[in-house]
């Protein structure tokens, strides 16, 4: 206590022998040293604003690139049970790379993108065995194609008319692992349309309406595209028509496929998801009776869909509750053959339809981990859109009979970046295996039975 008295009586000693004029050039000092603390103010909030303006910039002026690297091993099996022939693989090795690509160069408009490649371990880098014999992992070493191809690529430009939100896009479309079908591929998002009738890829244009102001989360979707290009020369005109390169003849049969599709959701407030879908197919592919000709334009094709889910159960009864998802969706399909074709393998119209019923719980012992349990079941006639397979074992979404799942999701050590999976798959075939929405083949009476059994691990950033 005493130095303190004595510091301050040798400051008080101190100031009272500053004089008026040192107190003045004093003052004068401290007031030269504000202005240039304000100068350096305004100088700091002008860098800070451009700084602003080039991480804006910067934040539109790029592409933003991402990586879903998935490696998985499958084990599989089929029995025919009228036979009791069997054929297994104890260990499908496969990669699949994704490249993701997304940009904004303005606000309202985007571009995202996706490369894909997809192969077994030890494959030939073509499928094509008329092409040279490369295994895959030689490809990217020697001065040859390795094949990557474009999974998804278009643009969306998002604007209002009067109050009335729109979107419109034009692409290759995110039309694979739809609604629902994100949960047993786990993924946190799903593509655009409904799984249950459209797994494959498309190119089309897109017109997106928003109601949200009138239904909570409504919107719709008018899309319309292409699937297969008719009979046409190349631009070497080296066809039977050699003057008319990228046309046809009108001789055959071999016409454009397009499709309309009309979908969206009539309800969703986060936790309850109401979703439809109905796409019409034009010149299907089927079979023309006159000479037994497979894939010509047979006809046409209607598709729908109504999918529900819950994402919670109640209202913050208990965590478990809250992190349960349940879903169920039902689907119908229409083929319909013009005179002189078939389509299933019948002059008439015929129909399939399909339900789907899932669940997803907290595993109870990891903290993102969950078990998922789904069951699908298909008639004769049931034929979805589904190229893309979603299991190595078939379209277990398109069987004609029964399918079985159970899945356990979650992240490998604990790391959000390594998303993994084990999952089981059982179908039992009743008709014909649905493959590729082939509209030229007969659905037969069959008692086929499959399995895959799955290990993955899949990188995500």
């Amino acid at each position: 206590m005493k130095k303190i008295v004595l510091s301050l009586a040798v400051i008080t000693g101190l100031f009272s022998n500053i004089n008026a004029d040192d107190m003045a050039d004093m003052k004068a000092e401290i007031e030269a040293l504000n202005q240039k603390v304000v100068k350096l103010e305004k100088k700091q909030k002008r860098t800070t604003k451009t700084l602003t303006t080039v991480k804006k910039h910067d934040a539109y002026d790029n592409v933003k690139f991402g990586v879903d690297f998935r490696n998985a091993v499958d084990v599989l099996e089929y029995k025919d049970n009228k036979t009791g022939t069997t054929v297994s693989n104890p260990s499908l090795l496969t990669s699949r790379l994704y490249l993701t690509m997304a940009s904004s160069p303005m606000q309202g408009l985007t571009f995202k993108g996706k490369l894909a490649i997809y192969s077994m371990w030890g494959a030939h880098a073509y499928e094509d065995e008329s092409q040279p014999s490369l295994k895959d992992w030689a490809a990217s070493s020697k001065a040859t194609d390795t094949v990557m191809r474009v999974k998804e690529a278009y643009f969306v430009y998002s604007n209002k008319l009067g109050t009335q939100p729109v979107s419109v896009s034009i692409g290759r479309r995110p039309s694979t692992n739809g609604f629902l079908a994100n949960y047993r591929e786990n993924e946190k998002t799903s593509g655009s349309p409904l799984a249950h009738i459209t797994n494959m890829e498309v190119n089309a244009a897109m017109l997106r309406l928003g109601f949200s102001r009138f239904v909570e989360g409504s919107y719709s979707k008018f899309v319309y595209g292409r699937a297969h290009s008719g009979d046409m020369n190349n631009v070497y005109g080296t066809g039977s028509n050699p003057w008319g390169p990228y046309a046809g003849d009108t001789a055959v049969d071999d016409y454009d496929v397009d499709f309309f599709v009309f979908l969206g959701d009539a309800y969703n407030n986060g936790q309850y998801q109401l979703a439809y879908q109905w796409a019409h197919i034009f010149n299907t592919k089927g079979l023309r009776l006159s000479d037994a000709k497979a894939k010509a334009a047979a006809g046409e094709a209607d598709l729908a869909a109504l999918s529900f889910k819950v994402d919670g159960i109640g209202d913050e009864i208990s965590d478990f509750l809250d992190d349960t998802t349940v879903f169920v969706s039902l689907a119908a399909t229409q083929y319909s053959p013009k005179d002189g074709y078939s389509l299933l393998g019948s002059t008439d119209k015929t129909r399939g339809y399909s339900y789907w019923l899932g669940a997803n719980v907290p595993d109870g012992f990891t903290d993102a981990g969950k078990f998922g349990v789904e069951y699908n079941h298909g008639s004769k006639n049931w034929t979805p859109m589904t190229w893309a397979e979603d299991t190595a074992s078939g379209s277990k979404i398109a069987v004609r009979g029964d399918a079985y799942e159970a899945y356990w999701n979650f992240n490998l050590f604990g790391v959000k970046y390594l998303p993994s999976q084990v999952r089981y798959t059982y179908a039992q075939h009743d008709y014909t295996p649905n493959v590729s929405c082939s509209g030229w083949t007969t659905p037969k009476e069959v008692d086929i039975t499959s399995s895959d059994l799955r290990f993955a691990v899949s990188y995500r950033y």
